[in-house]
């Protein structure tokens, strides 16, 4: 039965909170100089009318589509290459920077020892910072290093990925059950032994969900990174903005909306029949 008159007690928590936020979003609004009247202004209507107007018809000659051809599988290839060069530091820098397989932590019922936290430090000081750095900053050190080309984003999104699939690896091993593990290495099972029989069949299905997200995630890190000179549809994009070709970059904006829809048609399938 309702009381009549019954206050919610967090009532008064949930103001305070939303006048805290309120209070810590105003300067930012500031520093972002965000004015969106800016764009209903009559000269900035004109001008972005008449920049969508030289959209249509998209542009559809048979060399330019080979073109497109090139540039989205070489988009794809940027991201999956990418990825898989990331797997080989972040799988095994997640299991350096995890408890899980700690010998000492399953002597101490989950605690481990003072040594064995130090000696992860460097591990986790190495995976924030490829973490820290933007993959664009990354590919725009690359392009200096090696020139314009595809390279350069494999490499950024190498680096960058590295990170943070090995800070979320090392996670999902600590978050799983760990009795199955410790009993493992108590007694007397290598930790690979252990890591494979204890940790992966319960973290599997979470390690495939974040992996085939990062690798869809990859696919539009590496559009953004071409407008730095690391290839693929980026780069094309780039080109044809530089020569006011409206036409092409209608086609080229058309053919990465699909090939997002298709990325997120593939990552719903491999989470639906690997997890």
């Amino acid at each position: 039965m309702l009381i009549p008159n019954a206050r919610d007690p967090a009532t008064l928590p949930r103001l305070l909170l939303m006048l805290l936020a309120l209070v810590l979003l105003w300067p930012g609004l500031q520093l972002s100089e965000l004015n969106p009247g800016v764009l209903l202004e009559a000269e900035n209507r004109r001008q972005m009318g008449n920049f969508v107007s030289a959209f249509w018809p998209p542009a559809h000659e048979r060399e330019f589509l080979d073109l497109l051809l090139e540039a989205t599988l070489q988009t794809l290839a940027v991201a999956t290459v990418g990825m898989a060069m990331a797997l080989l530091l972040a799988v095994p820098a997640s299991l350096l920077a995890s408890r899980a397989l700690s010998l000492g932590a399953a002597s101490r019922g989950g605690r481990p020892g003072f040594w064995s936290q130090t000696l992860r430090l460097p591990i986790r000081g190495l995976l924030v910072f490829l973490r820290s750095v933007p993959e664009i900053v990354w590919a725009l050190l690359f392009v200096r290093a090696v020139g314009l080309g595809p390279t350069a984003g494999v490499l950024a999104i190498a680096i960058t990925y590295s990170g943070m699939l090995g800070k979320v690896y090392a996670e999902i091993f600590e978050s799983v059950d760990q009795r199955p593990t410790h009993a493992l290495l108590q007694a007397g099972s290598g930790r690979l032994g252990a890591f494979f029989y204890g940790i992966l069949p319960s973290a599997a299905s979470e390690l495939v969900s974040y992996t085939v997200y990062r690798w869809e995630c990859a696919v539009r890190a590496s559009v953004v990174m071409g407008f730095v000179g690391a290839g693929g549809l980026g780069q094309q994009i780039d080109l044809s903005m530089r020569m006011f070709a409206g036409a092409e970059v209608a086609s080229m904006l058309l053919t990465f909306l699909v090939l997002v829809f298709f990325a997120d048609q593939l990552s719903r399938l491999l989470r639906g029949r690997l997890t």
